[in-house]
């Protein structure tokens, strides 16, 4: 029996809401541990949508318990409104089954506004954020002055929390000839709320110690994938985060040494939201079919995604960054209808050919993808659930990718349906 944790190894939407929900089926503990509600998850049980931001998948199966860690970011008003929305779809959010870590920093609403001006003002230089206030709140959290779930607890201390981060806050505000925050204000809304958020506030790494202790199994569950990495990202096009999967012991409070296996979630093809390099992008009619047969909308932000061919380089890249030890590739039925299909093997860099993604933005965005291509199957692998029953050039288009990314696929997923999973390793098991 081991620990996992759950990332995705390119972009993020990669399909992890519905591998986490067929890991949690095992687990016992589900752990968000980076990230804020920027970041959704589709789950669909039973031919009933699911759709959370901040939420851990494990709140819509029963006897699990569900935590965000202390490196999520939290809109208190946003996660209330959430469970609001989850209990009308008959699920049940109680401090028995959800916690939330008491030193996880809150986002505030002069953080959506800051979010909002500064990619308004960036023109075409935007990064392409969701607007939501992540970065600047992991700016104060950095910066010593966020306010945290803990200093709900006491009016007086939040009085001085306020002081100090709006004393920051509201003088960027004055030079940008905005309006100032008044404390009193925000502190009587904060107040306000306290008692619904402090009854599922928690010192998550006493009661994850409390879980290793009782073996139970851990599910780590990642928001972003690797390539939006604050430090291995495509800089500056990033989330305001660390993704990889080291984070999962800093973000939730638990030692390296509990995480056993670390799984890679996959998708047989690249997509992307907003802006920053992407060296497969198809902006023709195979990439538009890609985003049709994928429904490649963002969860949170309706936001139509980028599609292209498989970066066999930058998921080699993330997997050795990672330590990643298995993959689980979704979206292969995506791919049914393609007479041929590529894999970015290689990329030009002003004629010279090279095997990694350079660090410095100007280089990302001006490689050139060498492709190798594969014969399509043009058959209809929807739902199948057992390898042995996919069409032959899917299998050798499977083992090719293994093969170059050098790591074991552990999974397939061919649809969004739970079951319809084919299981070669599971990463629970020894």
């Amino acid at each position: 029996m081991r620990n996992v944790v759950v990332v995705g190894s390119q972009w993020g939407d990669e399909g992890k809401g519905k591998i986490v929900d067929w890991l949690s089926s095992e687990a016992d503990v589900v752990v968000r541990f980076q990230g804020g509600h920027n970041a959704g998850h589709t789950l669909v049980i039973d031919k009933k949508v699911f759709k959370l931001r901040l939420l851990p998948s494990g709140i819509v199966r029963k006897g699990k318990i569900s935590i965000l860690g202390n490196g999520v970011v939290i809109d208190p008003w946003a996660l209330l409104e959430e469970i609001t929305e989850i209990k009308k779809q008959g699920i049940n959010v109680t401090p028995e089954n959800f916690m939330i870590s008491e030193s996880s920093s809150l986002i505030l609403p002069f953080h959506q506004e800051m979010d909002e001006i500064r990619e308004d003002a960036a023109g075409k230089g935007k990064i392409g954020t969701t607007r939501r206030g992540i970065g600047p709140c992991y700016e104060d959290k950095v910066g010593r002055r966020s306010i945290r779930v803990m200093d709900l607890r006491s009016s007086t201390n939040l009085e001085k929390r306020l002081e100090n981060v709006l004393l920051h806050h509201n003088a960027v505000r004055k030079g940008l000839k905005k309006k100032i925050f008044k404390k009193d204000e925000l502190k009587r809304k904060l107040l306000k709320i306290a008692p619904d958020i402090l009854k599922f506030a928690k010192p998550v790494w006493l009661k994850l110690d409390e879980f290793k202790r009782d073996r139970k199994k851990i599910l780590f569950e990642g928001a972003q994938g690797i390539l939006l990495d604050v430090d291995h990202g495509t800089y500056p096009y990033v989330t305001s985060s660390n993704t990889v999967p080291a984070t999962a012991a800093t973000g939730s409070g638990s030692g390296p040494d509990k995480i056993g296996y670390i799984l890679g979630i996959t998708k047989a093809y690249t997509t992307r939201v907003g802006s920053g390099p992407f060296p497969t992008e198809l902006k023709d009619k195979i990439g538009e079919s890609l985003g049709k047969r994928g429904k490649e909308f963002g969860t949170v932000t309706s936001r139509k995604r980028r599609c292209g061919w498989f970066d066999g380089v930058l998921v080699r890249q993330t997997i050795k960054i990672s330590g990643i030890h298995g993959i689980a590739l979704t979206k292969l039925d995506v791919l049914d209808e393609l007479e041929e299909i590529k894999i970015c093997v290689q990329y030009d860099l002003n004629g010279k050919k090279i095997d990694y993604l350079p660090a410095a933005s100007e280089d990302q965005f001006n490689i050139k993808p060498i492709y190798k291509t594969f014969p399509g199957w043009m058959t209809k692998t929807q739902g199948v659930r057992n390898i042995n029953d996919l069409p032959e050039n899917a299998k050798k288009y499977i083992y090719a990718l293994e093969d170059f990314i050098g790591a074991k696929i552990s999974s397939i997923s061919t649809s969004p349906e739970r079951d319809d999973t084919i299981l070669i390793e599971d990463p629970f098991k020894n």
